[in-house]
């Protein structure tokens, strides 16, 4: 797998580490010094981003240009004229994208955990929800982009708060109240080598010829839940043979 790895900084040097020792496994860094132009793109397997939101919009053209599939973790920018526009423009293309705001595989349970939350009005009359993230003091975006996106699967009212001390990686946690309890989940983050690890999760099924039906921009977690599912009906199909 031939890899365009665009910024090596904190998260980006970890793609670097996980991939040193893996046979058949090379990366091309692409940064201020060395730019992505589509024509030193084009030949590699996939381009994998961790830059800044306002850098990877300006290179958006050339990555496009290059048509390489993309695995994208950068944050705090908007699709240009919207993320379904751009899904649309990318189907036209003939390419698929991958972006998350949080690429940890555990962050795809989190989505399952928030799902059953957001059904909490079936059960209570009086209640609110409440969602406080922690970042290290470097981070320019807040609220985070996965406090964002907990907020769109939660599809209810939320209250989110922000921190950013010392050097977090990453801390979520949403708390439903009610007037007689509190039921809280959390993710932490220890090791940032969680991201890179999920990116290249990722790139790895995004060459898998089965793994994404049609060519679009996709969520981290719609490759993972996916996966989950048809595992599991695979073993029901088995269970019932």
């Amino acid at each position: 797998m031939k890899i365009a790895l665009l910024g090596n900084g904190k998260t980006g040097s970890h793609v670097l580490s996980l991939t040193r020792n893996v046979q058949g496994t090379g990366v091309t860094v692409f940064n201020r010094e060395h730019p992505p132009e589509r024509s030193a793109l084009s030949g590699h397997d996939v381009i994998i981003s961790f830059l800044p939101g306002d850098a990877f919009m300006a290179f958006i053209p050339e990555i496009v240009a290059s048509r390489v599939p993309v695995v994208t973790g950068s944050t705090g920018f908007e699709w240009p004229d919207g993320r379904e526009a751009f899904s649309k423009r990318l189907r036209k293309e003939g390419l698929v994208w991958v972006h998350a705001s949080n690429f940890s595989l555990g962050m795809n349970l989190m989505h399952e955990m928030i799902r059953v939350l957001k059904m909490s009005g079936e059960l209570y009359d009086d209640y609110r929800f409440s969602l406080h993230e922690v970042h290290h003091s470097g981070k320019k975006d807040a609220p985070s982009g996965t406090a964002l996106s907990w907020k769109q699967w939660l599809e209810q009212p939320v209250e989110i708060t922000s921190e950013r001390t010392g050097n977090v990686i990453g801390e979520h946690a949403l708390a439903l109240d009610t007037p007689f309890e509190r039921i809280a989940i959390s993710h932490s983050a220890l090791d940032r080598r969680i991201f890179a690890s999920g990116a290249l999760w990722a790139a790895r099924q995004l060459l898998e010829e089965d793994a994404i039906d049609e060519p679009g921009l996709y969520d981290m977690r719609q490759l993972a839940l996916g996966m989950i599912r048809d595992s599991i009906e695979t073993r029901q199909t088995q269970n019932t043979r």
